[in-house]
């Protein structure tokens, strides 16, 4: 049975990049058409979460909770995290031991992210078409089919890094 159920959502997954790409559906939509389709309504908290990270850098669980004050309490928030990650809501970027979360993919432009090893900070860089084709190529001498990818460039941010004299 989790066959059945894993093909439809990929393809939903499909639709969506589509959709999104051409700009035929907002995110909140989006959001709500993969909550249906996984067998899931919309709930307050799952709402707070949402918009706790649209449009915005990647955040800690700590951030999200915070910034969901007052309309998801802690477990609620981690409950949420929980269900998004299983349905391609949100993914999560590996710093370290540690992580951050954003919304996937399909709810934005793929792009690679810039650490800072000092201060936590994040910052997104543009998708890049040549590094895309070149990490295909890569995979491909491997005859491995890349299915989806992460790159983070850790390092020290302006701020962080010594002035030099």
């Amino acid at each position: 049975m989790s066959r059945m159920i894993r093909r439809p959502v990929s393809l939903l997954q499909i639709c969506r990049n589509i959709c999104y790409i051409c700009g035929m559906i907002e995110p909140l939509q989006q959001f709500k058409t993969t909550l249906k389709a996984g067998g899931q309504s919309l709930t307050a908290a799952r709402l707070a979460v949402f918009q706790a990270l649209q449009d915005k850098e990647p955040q800690t669980v700590r951030e999200i909770i915070t910034a969901c004050m007052g309309q998801a309490d802690r477990a609620s928030v981690y409950r949420t995290i929980t269900l998004f990650e299983r349905l391609g809501i949100v993914q999560r970027l590996q710093i370290g031991w540690k992580y951050k979360l954003e919304l996937s993919d399909a709810y934005h432009h793929h792009h690679h992210h810039l650490t800072c090893r000092r201060c936590g900070t994040t910052l997104a860089l543009p998708e890049d078409a040549e590094l895309e084709t070149r990490l295909r190529l890569l995979a491909a001498r491997q005859h491995f089919k890349m299915q989806d990818h992460q790159l983070e460039i850790q390092g020290l941010c302006r701020n962080c890094r010594p002035v030099a004299v």
